[in-house]
């Protein structure tokens, strides 16, 4: 049980951590981008397209997070039959 509680734990830590970082570096992102194109509107388009691929990478890190996240919750055998018994309750 203390494993669950464990694991719990940190797929929340994980998913916050993630979450928080990924939000800081999309608002980072976007006010350069944001800054560039005020400075330059002529080059909006290529700073446009570059900062949807830098977003995208940035999400993917949150994507990473949730995948280790879930994979800490359901992936472990030892965990099969303390799962059914904590939904039961």
């Amino acid at each position: 049980m203390e494993f669950l509680v464990g694991s719990v734990w940190a797929a929340g830590l994980a998913i916050g951590i993630a979450a928080f970082g990924c939000g800081i570096g999309q608002g980072l992102g976007l006010a350069g981008a944001m800054n560039g194109i005020s400075r330059n509107p002529e080059a909006a388009g290529k700073i446009q397209v570059n900062m949807l691929i830098g977003l995208a990478m940035i999400e993917s890190l949150c994507i990473y997070a949730l995948v280790v996240s879930l994979i800490l919750l359901y992936a472990h055998p030892a965990l099969k039959g303390t799962i059914a018994v904590v939904a039961a309750h």
